[in-house]
């Protein structure tokens, strides 16, 4: 739909009917201040605990050292394609800024199919437990590499560039989600007291008032991380996590329903706008379209998924009861879908001359094409074809603790 608004716009403006260009420009900070907050923060909101944190071991391996692995491998490609004069030159720093922007997973669609054929639980939570904290992790990386594109670096050794990524990739990482951790548990104690005696007003009794409470609580660990150089996205999804675990036990039932339908509309009134104006940005600025920088890169993204998947989940089945099969190895990979959040970053890099931004952005909105209609639209086939459904219901293990205070939000 986007695309077809697109092309319709341009049309006009090509009649000299009309001038839309600057409504229908894809601005990043309106992207990271207003779309994707709601988005992230809805997912760790209604996440379900239970499977989440039986998982969590095999999910941040995925989402942490397997979307290192990809960046590294996306980039490591790109850098040194292009000292050997096949591709478009990049320089070290700008290769791993692209490819960690490129490794962020959005498997909206594929989580939808999922839940349509009824595929086994434990694949549908590992794609799902990545996507969601990949997404973060992503972002991070490509803040680490803008970080050290800032600095002078020159007359830094290559080791020290890494231990310099490492200490700021950590910093980023643990201090955003303990930052949210901490917002989340807050949040949690004012709904628990009942502050009525001592104000004369009772949050439970008061539903808009309560609702007013957790909105702000919402949006308030993405204002302070960002204000101190932290990642908003890491601190809202722990933040989310933490609220939904805690805060909403406390709340009166009516603030319950609400927050959750509200959450809901809204995330998916954003996830909208933001692929309206995927669609829009193929026509809303000029493109650098260099067919062998595209291929290939499509080709190092389809080869670091297969790095980051395939050896992690052989090592994982040596400590995993219920193992990842051969077939659900096969699926995570052809579900690594790209969406708005790596073109969103990509306009958001600050890369000189700009003929480099602009080869960045149509690179990157080409890839996300191909994955959401190419990859996105065969994984229905796909999980038909392999046979990767459930049909009878796995048997709960001793070791299965469900740490959700409800099965299901």
């Amino acid at each position: 739909l986007g695309i077809l608004m697109g092309a319709f716009i341009k049309i006009i403006e090509a009649q000299k009917l009309a001038n839309w260009k600057e409504e229908e420009m894809f601005r990043p900070n309106m992207f990271f201040l207003l779309l994707l907050p709601p988005i992230i923060f809805e997912s760790g909101y209604s996440l379900h605990k239970g499977n989440f944190f039986q998982n969590i071991g095999s999910i941040i391996l995925f989402s942490v050292f397997g979307t290192a692995i990809s960046a590294f491998i996306v980039g490591g490609g790109i850098y040194f394609l292009g000292r050997a004069d096949v591709i478009y030159k990049l320089n070290m720093t700008d290769s791993f800024a692209f490819g960690s922007l490129i490794s962020a997973v959005d498997p909206v669609a594929t989580i939808a199919i999922f839940n349509a054929l009824n595929v086994d639980p434990v694949l549908n939570m590992l794609v799902f437990g990545e996507s969601i904290l990949n997404d973060a992790v992503s972002i991070v990386l490509t803040n680490t590499a803008e970080g050290l594109t800032r600095e002078n670096m020159s007359d830094v050794s290559g080791w020290q560039t890494f231990l310099q990524a490492l200490g700021y990739f950590l910093k980023m990482f643990f201090g955003s989600a303990a930052l949210g951790t901490l917002t989340g548990l807050i949040s949690a104690l004012i709904s628990f007291f009942n502050f009525g005696d001592i104000y004369h007003i009772d949050l439970r009794k008061t539903p808009s008032l309560e609702f007013g409470m957790m909105i702000i609580f919402a949006y308030l660990p993405y204002g302070l991380a960002e204000g101190i150089s932290l990642s908003g996205i890491m601190a809202i999804l722990f933040s989310g996590i933490v609220m939904s675990h805690y805060t909403h036990h406390n709340l009166s039932p009516v603030t319950q329903i609400l927050m959750q339908q509200t959450l809901r509309t809204v995330a998916f009134m954003c996830e909208t706008c933001v692929f309206a104006f995927l669609g829009l940005s193929i026509f809303s600025f000029p493109h650098k379209f260099e067919m062998s920088f595209v291929i290939w890169c499509i080709v190092l993204v389809l080869f670091g998924r297969a790095v980051n998947i395939f050896p992690l989940s052989y090592l994982l089945n040596f400590f995993r009861d219920h193992k990842i099969t051969p077939k659900m190895m096969f699926i995570m990979w052809f579900s690594g879908l790209r969406g708005a959040i790596p073109y969103a970053l990509s306009l958001h890099l600050g890369l000189e001359p700009i003929e480099k931004r602009q080869l960045i952005g149509t690179t990157t909105i080409i890839i996300v094409l191909f994955t959401i209609l190419l990859l996105g639209g065969g994984t229905m086939p796909l999980i038909r074809l392999v046979d990767i459904e459930d049909s009878k219901p796995r048997k709960r293990s001793k070791k299965d603790v469900n740490l959700s205070k409800t099965e299901k939000m």
